[in-house]
């Protein structure tokens, strides 16, 4: 498996602290079967035409050298889109391990028409951006993210929140089940989030191949720079089965 979404580069965002605590992390990771992870720090759309700031490039050496064995990092950022992003954004400076994909988010309460507006922009400077967690957002809804994915937007949904109750976990759910979920990640922040945990929810749900491709092919894809692959929905009948039980339950 491979996670492209991670705050494990150490004391340079509210993620991970210290080396030890990422190392930690990533053995943990290995013990699940993941053997790629990507380093995304926070980083202002407005500096993203600087690159990595010094302390960035500091905590990504020193990491570098105690990564433990059967993993690989990669260099990212977790863009937020406070301004249009810079022409200078098409050099891949802060790209998902040089990749043209480009991991970006948003305020919660951000409008749809925003959402779309930005992303649209950054496809116009020749990057994939690859939206993550667009179930946080307060305008996400199926109909919004078929929009933004029609923009050439890559869907990046977070793995833990598929075992949230309602609300955030319903929409990842909702997501997921629709085939509108490119990829997933764990979005560690130094803590026990793992992109593993939507496995048992998938075999659940008939998704043993929609795994295989959230989870593997796909992030594998992006870090080759090559174009990824259409996830199909889940079973019709997983999601027939929900709606009459949320009818039981509104009761």
């Amino acid at each position: 498996m491979i996670d492209l979404h991670s705050h494990l580069l150490p004391g340079v965002d509210d993620g991970s602290r210290t080396v030890d605590q990422s190392v930690r992390v990533l053995r943990a990771f290995a013990a699940k079967g993941i053997t790629d992870v990507a380093c995304t720090p926070h980083l202002l759309g407005s500096n993203v035409a600087l690159g990595w700031p010094p302390a960035y490039e500091a905590a990504w050496a020193e990491l570098s050298a105690k990564v433990p064995e059967g993993i690989r990092i990669h260099r990212g950022a977790e863009v937020m889109l406070d301004r249009p992003i810079p022409p200078a954004a098409a050099d891949r400076k802060v790209t998902l391990g040089g990749s043209r994909y480009l991991l970006v988010e948003f305020n919660r309460m951000v409008p749809a028409e925003i959402v779309g507006r930005a992303l649209a922009e950054v496809s116009h400077t020749g990057l994939v951006p690859v939206l993550a967690h667009p179930e946080r957002y307060s305008s996400c809804t199926v109909e919004t993210v078929r929009a933004w994915r029609d923009l050439g937007t890559v869907i990046q949904v977070d793995a833990t929140t598929m075992a949230l109750p309602r609300s955030r976990g319903d929409r990842a759910r909702d997501l997921v089940r629709a085939g509108l979920a490119d990829i997933l990640a764990a979005d560690n922040h130094g803590d026990e989030r793992n992109v593993a945990t939507a496995l048992d929810w998938l075999g659940e749900h008939d998704g043993a191949d929609q795994a295989t491709l959230l989870l593997e092919t796909n992030p594998r894809a992006m870090l080759d720079d090559l174009s990824i692959y259409e996830v199909d929905p889940l079973p019709v009948k997983k999601t027939v089965w929900r709606f009459v039980r949320r009818m039981f339950e509104s009761e």
